[in-house]
């Protein structure tokens, strides 16, 4: 008989046995009520599918984030309804704003209920109409042979166009019932294919170009468009810069790859400035750069991506892997160009220049690298040298350097290293906390503990939530709400049973992360730190910068 033939299963197993058939290996999930026929199903299929267990709602979202966007597959996470799901869904919005394909399966109150107000045990009055404001599809199971048909569609949306979140609600009485269930074959990858017209007229452009530019944006690390874009860059001798989400694209050691901080030297030369999977637009709604005789080439699968306020251009719906690629064959043949080497060399050296006044956030990055290997995972956070991370953090390798994106997501850190961790077993994984954020989810020692995940946990302790101090001071005069009250981290590591570390500087970090490192498993490394100098005139264009900036190293546009 054919995996395909239809089959009496109840709902939970008809999921299980789907999600099986698209790949999936691990689910990110907390069992209840709602969901015990599908955790019963799961439990049948031990060995095949693990389930992940954390000890909050806000994990299992966090977690699959961080597993797909380091894996490259889709992650996948599972709830019950209600509050639940209410826990759950800052970690899909952030997924959301980072591209990254996570599955949300929610359950659900019993059918006949939903929309009655009866006070059912975790009812909404409209969670389907809440799940849907944060993901790119959504599907509810009305009977139990609905629910491969959802399964496959949800894999589709994954496979195809953007990828964001999507969801599955999954009524009790549906995972219990049971129907004549058929499987459906796993969905393929289908990525969008540009125009050929638009394709030639772009290579036209850029093959004739003074001085041409590539902007790489998360978009272009989800589609795996690296070495498309290395090998475009090389071609056309191209400084190709990475915004936040899109460093690892190329290896920051190429002698043309730039952080968005050089991108402030070469844009205002550029005569065309191709942007590839990015919304290219700063944190204040403004186009990255904007000036009226440059020619803009926008390569993403979204077409709003490419309109106001940005500036006109011309506008290639595609992956932005098959763009590159496509756009690489159709340059010349035979164009030569003179290496740009030399003048991007300048443009990396005023970048440095830059970043290596800020101290101590420098050194602490020094020593987080230095234990690194290439491919090792960086898990940022919103803490001071997280912050200097998005532009001071050498990063060697795609899915290598994970932030929230322009969600912002404080405390979202921990968790989503723990997804990455579970992800990449054979990667070593450093998650960067400030003491505020690590208190959204110092629960989940228990997680890392229980699985002795590959992880280092540095936690940044100044006993405030730094960021917040700094600017109140600096508008009002005075501070409120920000001051901590920390346990000791230390004794909180040993209490879960973790190896600890306590040190005071980065010679002091660099020791630590080496020794757990080699020790392998999980460490919880605590660093005392005082107040740090602002990077954020670095980071954002917009924030004026406290001193002179250096002329730009390519002279004036």
């Amino acid at each position: 008989m054919s995996q395909y033939t239809p089959q009496e299963r109840t709902g939970g197993e008809a999921l299980v046995a789907q999600l099986l058939e698209e790949g999936v290996r691990d689910i990110f999930g907390i069992p209840g009520i709602q969901l015990d026929w599908a955790v019963e199903a799961i439990r049948q299929q031990q060995g095949k599918l693990r389930l992940i267990v954390p000890r909050h709602e806000q994990a299992t979202s966090y977690m699959a984030d961080g597993y797909a966007r380091t894996t490259g597959r889709e992650g996948v996470c599972m709830v019950v309804p209600g509050p639940g799901m209410l826990n759950a869904l800052s970690g899909i919005a952030t997924a959301y704003a980072c591209n990254a394909p996570v599955l949300f399966l929610v359950g659900h109150i019993p059918s006949d209920t939903i929309g009655k107000r009866y006070g059912m045990l975790h009812e909404l009055p409209d969670q389907s109409g809440i799940v849907q404001r944060l993901t790119k599809w959504h599907g509810i199971a009305h009977k139990p042979e609905d629910i491969p048909g959802l399964v496959n569609e949800a894999f589709r949306q994954l496979r195809s166009g953007r990828p964001q979140p999507v969801a599955i609600e999954l009524p009790t009485d549906m995972l219990q019932a049971k129907g004549l269930c058929a499987l459906l074959p796993a969905a393929p990858k289908a990525p969008t294919v540009p125009d050929d017209s638009a394709i030639r007229e772009a290579a036209d452009l850029l093959a004739n170009a003074r001085f041409p530019a590539i902007h790489l944006g998360g978009g272009a690390v989800a589609a795996n468009a690296g070495d498309a874009a290395r090998a475009l860059a090389e071609k056309l001798q191209a400084p190709a810069v990475m915004s936040e989400n899109g460093r690892g694209a190329l290896d920051d050691r190429h002698p043309l790859a730039l952080t968005a901080l050089g991108g402030r030297a070469v844009y205002p030369h550029a005569d065309v400035i191709l942007v590839a999977g990015s919304r290219f637009l700063d944190g204040h709604a403004h186009p990255i750069h904007a000036n009226a005789d440059t020619r803009y080439i926008y390569l993403n699968v979204e077409p709003s991506d490419a309109g106001a306020p940005r500036n006109d251009g011309l506008f290639i719906a595609g992956d932005a892997r098959l763009g590159l690629e496509a756009i690489l064959a159709a340059l010349p043949a035979d164009m030569v160009r003179a290496s740009a080497a030399d003048r991007i060399a300048l443009v990396k050296a005023w970048s440095q220049q830059q970043t290596g006044a800020i101290q101590p956030q420098t050194d602490y990055v020094e020593a987080l690298r230095s234990t690194m290997a290439d491919d090792d995972i960086l898990v940022s956070e919103l803490t001071q040298v997280g912050y200097f991370s998005n532009i001071g953090f050498p990063v060697h390798a795609a899915r290598s350097f994970i932030t929230p994106g322009y969600q912002g997501t404080l405390g979202y850190g921990f968790n989503t290293a723990l997804g990455a961790a579970h992800g990449n077993p054979d990667r070593r994984v450093v998650s960067l906390n400030g003491d505020g954020g690590f208190g959204w989810g110092l629960q989940e020692l228990a997680t890392a503990a229980r699985d002795q995940v590959n992880l280092s946990i540095v936690v940044f302790v100044d006993g405030y939530f730094g960021n917040v101090r700094r600017i109140q001071n600096r508008v009002f005069g005075h501070e409120i709400g920000v001051q901590l009250t920390n346990p000791d981290f230390e004794h909180l590591g040993k209490a879960y049973g973790l190896p600890t570390h306590s040190v005071d500087s980065p010679a002091g970090l660099k020791e630590a992360l080496a020794a757990a490192k080699t020790r392998g498993g999980p460490a919880l490394i605590q660093v005392s730190v005082g107040q740090m100098p602002s990077p954020w005139a670095l980071i954002h264009p917009f924030v004026p910068s406290p001193t002179p900036v250096p002329a730009n190293p390519l002279g004036e546009p």
